[in-house]
């Protein structure tokens, strides 16, 4: 892993484009692709998925699980060509909306419930993780959510899993807390929150007090 910088727009549309179903990773025929979707979604249970933000939705065969848990899925990829497959994988859906930006140079403007960085973060070299993790922290509603998922195996790819996480994980000290975990030898799944402001706390105790019954 001598390159450190991310990967190119080119990279990807090239990958994309040489492969006979525009499908290079098999996301919609991979059994390792359907059981990892059905765990993320697992871990998610219980969570308000209202706004999601899915960066690297690729060819939207997760996108389109998504939307029927969810208010609204804005799923993003930087290859075009993965985007149009998305568009018609996720064509009977109202609220998926696809969008090509290139992370995180281009990011969209608005709140999210959920930001999901499924096995993206690798692709970007250190200082573009640490941009990643602090425009997520920005985007997020109070009780907003980021969910990481990091193939394990070897790459040539700028980082490894395990970096990318700790690496995110850095840059976002005190402002997300760790509340699930799963890992197996394939993947890891990190499930974050956002910690709520002591400046949001305090108005809140303040709050309290002021309308508390006197003794």
């Amino acid at each position: 892993m001598n390159y450190r910088g991310s990967f190119s727009k080119d990279y990807f549309e090239k990958l994309y484009s040489t492969d006979r179903d525009n499908d290079p990773w098999r996301f919609g025929s991979s059994g390792y692709e359907r059981s990892k979707y059905e765990t993320s979604l697992k871990v998610l249970e219980g969570h308000r998925l209202g706004a999601v933000f899915e960066v690297g939705c690729s060819i939207g065969i997760f996108t389109r699980m998504l939307a029927s848990h969810c208010e609204s899925v804005l799923a993003a990829d930087v290859s075009e060509i993965a985007l149009t497959k998305a568009r018609a994988n996720c064509e009977k859906f109202d609220n998926v909306t696809v969008q090509q930006l290139r992370i995180p140079a281009e990011w969209p403007t608005g709140r999210f419930d959920l930001i999901i960085l499924s096995e993206i973060l690798y692709f970007l070299g250190p200082d573009d993780i640490r941009t990643t993790a602090r425009k997520s922290l920005n985007a997020l509603t109070p009780s907003g959510r980021v969910l990481l998922v990091n193939w394990l195996g070897e790459t040539d790819y700028p980082c490894g899993g395990d970096e990318a996480a700790e690496l995110f994980f850095s840059a976002s000290r005190n402002r997300l807390k760790l509340i699930q975990h799963h890992r197996n030898p394939k993947y890891r799944l990190d499930l974050l929150t956002l910690i709520p402001s002591k400046r949001g706390r305090t108005l809140k105790s303040r709050v309290s007090s002021r309308h508390a019954p006197s003794q």
